[in-house]
């Protein structure tokens, strides 16, 4: 599939979904959220970039910190999404874009400050999305990223990515830790060592923010009742099917 196939793909499955992620609990709250507020707050960047903004949640933390906020975002329903969003929360200095992060229209250096969160486990290219991200942040800038990540274990990533896909066609990929670090390390960015968390993802609402086939969420149940017991007990697996997972943020000068 080459990247324009796949970004269209991205921008089918989300763009119908729009309204059900700017809504979603999960993706408006967290840790994660806390630190990426932290870090704006602290750095009170003239401009910065929310890649990959979905319902625009990181974008929401920095923009209150920041001169501008830029929303960046494959999908233009869910661009529409968060500006409408940004206007009820009073948020003015939010504006939108639509593109790929594998090409990105800012000139080199024109950022202070790039966010991206839950975005890049879809990217068709993630190195290269990377050394975009690097391109237009600015000498000295500071990006954070955050996303679901992988356990190193072979049997417990292939487990989780089976089930990644199965609910949401467009997924690429979740990398490890280390897979991150070195990403990062190769795009020219200075990666602090990055905080590991846990979260509980609602089977029901999972599939439901993402109008899996019910095809697909019997396979995922089906998937989840084969799991050897060790790997059941790595994400938490509960009767319902709901289940806990790795993320990851990681800072990055």
């Amino acid at each position: 599939m080459t990247t324009n196939a796949h970004e269209a793909h991205v921008s089918a499955q989300f763009g119908p979904q729009a309204a059900a992620y700017v809504a979603s609990a999960v993706h408006a709250s967290g840790e994660d959220l806390g630190q990426i507020a932290a870090l704006a707050q602290a750095l009170r960047p003239a401009r910065a970039l929310d890649l990959g903004c979905g319902g625009g949640h990181a974008g929401f933390q920095v923009a209150p910190h920041a001169g501008e906020l830029v929303a960046y975002d494959l999908s233009a329903d869910m661009l529409h999404a968060v500006a409408a969003e940004a206007g009820r929360r009073g948020l003015s200095n939010v504006v939108t874009q639509q593109g790929s992060v594998s090409a990105l229209p800012f000139t080199s250096a024109s950022f202070d400050f790039v966010v991206t969160r839950f975005s890049a486990h879809h990217w068709h290219d993630l190195d290269a999305g990377l050394c975009e991200a690097r391109r237009v942040l600015r000498s000295g800038g500071t990006a954070i990223f955050a996303d679901a990540v992988s356990p190193a274990s072979p049997l417990l990533n292939t487990q989780l990515q089976s089930i990644e896909l199965l609910r949401d066609p467009s997924h690429v990929r979740n990398y490890t830790a280390a897979e991150w670090t070195a990403a990062l390390k190769n795009a020219g960015f200075e990666p602090r060592t990055p905080t590991l968390r846990r979260l509980r993802l609602e089977f029901a609402s999972w599939v439901a923010r993402m109008a899996t086939l019910e095809l697909h969420i019997q396979a995922i149940r089906s998937l989840q009742s084969a799991m050897p017991r060790d790997v059941a007990d790595y994400f938490a697996l509960e009767a319902d099917g709901s289940f806990t997972f790795d993320t990851m943020t990681i800072e990055a000068q």
